[in-house]
């Protein structure tokens, strides 16, 4: 039974990794398609350094927002389930 727990776990890290590196791989290119526009120097103008953190900031403000009204919902839901589940033992 360890054995499989340990295997479960190692599964869901690798997955939470996984899906870590997907956010991330978006946001690179997500902030880079919008803000680097300039190829023939090797520096980053102050513009793009600006509006790559911009965009870095908006992106993981918004995931923290989705990610906050989508644990909102799962309370919400079980907690209606819940209140089902006893309904249905009153009657």
């Amino acid at each position: 039974a360890t054995q499989i727990s340990i295997d479960q776990l190692d599964k869901d890290q690798i997955k939470s990794f996984s899906d870590f590196l997907l956010s991330y791989n978006k946001l690179s290119e997500l902030c880079f398609v919008d803000c680097v526009s300039e190829f023939t120097g090797r520096t980053v103008s102050d513009k793009e350094d600006k509006c790559a953190l911009n965009c870095m900031e908006k992106f993981l403000k918004m995931n923290q927002r989705i990610s906050q009204r989508f644990q909102e919902f799962q309370m919400l839901a079980n907690e209606n389930a819940i209140a089902a589940a006893q309904k249905l033992g009153v009657k």
